[in-house]
Order: C-alpha cells, then structure tokens, then sequence
C-alpha cells in the first residue's frame, strides 16, 4: 500500500484495476505507470524502464479495461464478452514471450522475455497474470470492499474478510458505527 495507489498485494490483475478507484484515476500519466510498475517491480519479470510513453500508458489502461469487464462477468456468473477475451488474447500476441537460456554463476538460467515497447511488454505481462487469474475457479471469490464509497477489488483469504483494507475502509466503517451509536444514545 502507498499513499498514491491504496491498495496492492492483492492479485496482480486485481492490483491493476484498483488503479481506478471511485475517486478516480490513479494512471493519468506515463510517469504514475512508472510508480505503479516499480510498487509491482517485484511480481514482475523485468523492471522498470526509465521512460514511458503515452502509448506505454494506453497499452495497459487497455488491458485494464478488458480485465475489469470480464471479471465483472465472472463474478456475476456471466460469460465474459468475446472482445474482452480477444483484448486479453491480442495483449499477450503483442509483445511475444520467449524463453532465454544463459549461464549464469555456474548454471544454466532459462528466464522468459517479451519483446516490444515497454507498455506492450507490461501490459502482455498483466494480460497474462489476469488470464491466469481469470482462468482459475477462485476468482468467483473476488469480492468488492463493502465501504460505502470504495469499489476497490479483493480476493479474500478468510471468508468473514469484508474490506479491502481493515486499516482503511474497515476503520472507517467502525468509527461511523461508533458514531451512529454514540449519536443516538
């Protein structure tokens, strides 16, 4: 968690449509990319370039996009819209991966990398973390954040788990429990 983007650690592809909460935008430029990329520097196979163009950004708020829709499908027990899925699909084609083999202190190393631009690249790598979390059964679990004014996603560890922060939105929703009863009384 970071004062810019409030909630990360969560599923990648959940990390990054988080990135939109309901006070708004949090990718309006390449540079905010950069913070984000380098707050999941370590979730990813590559790091971060020093310099992102506004294409870079457009890439991945695209597969934000697809991602968010099809899971909403998902969670909804929907089938997903096949552009999302293309979207998703077309990603991943774009900055095609393969698998390097070097000798590296001693031993052979097989390390995968995608070839394109550094947003392609990204967002090929999120379209991927979100196909795999898409593609498994526990996404039907993503919840959303139950405070009144939050839309931000989780996919809770303990089933009774009813925020996306107990520090943030459930502090909140205690002290204004606290207040009504104190209020009333």
């Amino acid at each position: 968690m970071s004062d810019l983007f409030p909630l990360t650690g969560e599923p990648l592809a959940l990390d990054l449509i988080n990135t939109q909460p309901a006070t708004g935008e949090l990718l309006r430029t390449p540079e905010d990319l950069r913070t984000w990329w380098a707050l999941q520097a370590d979730r990813l196979p590559e790091g971060v370039p020093a310099n992102l163009k506004p294409a870079d950004l457009a890439a991945v708020l695209t597969v934000r996009e697809h991602v968010a829709r099809v899971l909403e499908r998902v969670r909804t027990g929907q089938a997903p819209a096949a552009t999302d899925i293309t979207g998703l699909n077309d990603a991943q084609r774009a900055a095609p991966v393969t698998c390097e083999l070097s000798w590296r202190d001693g031993k052979l190393v097989a390390q995968r990398r995608r070839d394109g631009r550094p947003g392609v690249r990204l967002a090929a790598w999120l379209a991927e973390a979100a196909v795999e979390l898409l593609a498994d059964p526990t996404a039907q679990k993503i919840r959303v954040c139950e405070a009144d004014d939050c839309v931000l996603l989780f996919l809770p560890q303990h089933p009774r788990r009813r925020w996306c922060s107990a520090a943030r939105c459930g502090n909140r929703a205690r002290v204004a429990r606290h207040y009504q009863r104190h209020k009333a009384g």
